[in-house]
């Protein structure tokens, strides 16, 4: 049988995706989820629980006390300041060797995935447990960028790597060569409503995500679901474009449906 799974669960489709695939394969799981960004109500009879962001102490000792042997995390959580997360001193002794400070998102969930490492357990990518999330290279649905479209997109990929290699965000978005927003801790659905404020006269926008340089893929890869092609469509934006083979797609049929009922292309590229 399977090694145990413990979901370390933030909001969004994906530990439920992940919940699906175990059920599925009868591999047993557990869900530790994080109070203020996953929902215990949707995991229903799976065994899983609630806990703070800063209980480090008590997330490890539910983990160990459920029989968890591999990990995996799915879905996003914002990043709280050092003083609302509350660290207990498990947290604390981490932080306080570490730097919170001093660290950008990947760094820090890097850190984090060290940590748990350290505590005995093996931590997954999503993409190992959940097959097929990878973007394909080419376009998902009907519609193709034309070339002005390919134009932004390259400008995006070329702002959207630069940003990355900060460690800030993943994603911006251009339109007719303009960069109109890109992301930051608020994340990609508030980017894209501020392009969506910020838009010109003429052909829409495109949102672009790509991996972050030298990214750790166990954590955090760039996502779209149908609800990123929806809030693309209500901000006027004629595209996405999302690095291939490193990006996740949440339920690929169902964004190219959306995609070509909406008249957007969404498309997955190289990155070099």
């Amino acid at each position: 049988m399977a090694a145990k799974l413990g979901i370390l669960a933030g909001s969004g489709e994906l530990p439920l995706r992940l919940v699906d695939a175990c059920r599925a394969s009868g591999r047993p799981v557990f869900v530790l989820g994080f109070a203020g960004a996953a929902d215990p109500a949707r995991f229903g009879e799976v065994p899983h629980a609630m806990v703070r962001l800063g209980a480090a102490a008590e997330g490890l000792r539910i983990l160990r006390e459920n029989g968890v042997e591999e990990l995996v995390m799915a879905g996003p959580v914002r990043r709280p300041s050092l003083a609302s997360l509350m660290p207990d001193w498990r947290a604390m002794k981490f932080f306080t060797r570490i730097g919170l400070r001093a660290l950008g998102d990947d760094g820090l969930l890097s850190a984090v995935i060290k940590e748990l490492e350290l505590e005995g357990f093996r931590v997954v990518g999503i993409d190992s447990v959940l097959g097929g999330l990878l973007a394909p290279k080419g376009p998902l649905g009907r519609l193709e960028p034309d070339e002005e479209a390919r134009a932004d997109i390259a400008r995006g990929l070329e702002i959207a790597r630069a940003l990355g290699a900060l460690d800030v965000g993943q994603a911006a978005v251009v339109q007719q060569g303009i960069v109109l927003g890109v992301e930051a801790v608020d994340g990609t659905d508030a980017l894209v409503a501020r392009a969506g404020e910020l838009r010109r006269e003429g052909p829409g926008g495109v949102l672009v995500k790509v991996a972050k340089p030298g990214q750790e893929r166990r954590a955090d890869l760039p996502t779209i679901g149908v609800r990123t092609v929806e809030a693309c469509a209500r901000a006027g934006l004629r595209g996405i474009a999302v690095e291939a083979g490193a990006s996740l797609i949440v339920d690929r049929a169902a964004v190219a449906a959306a995609a070509d009922r909406a008249g957007l292309f969404v498309l997955g590229v190289d990155v070099q």
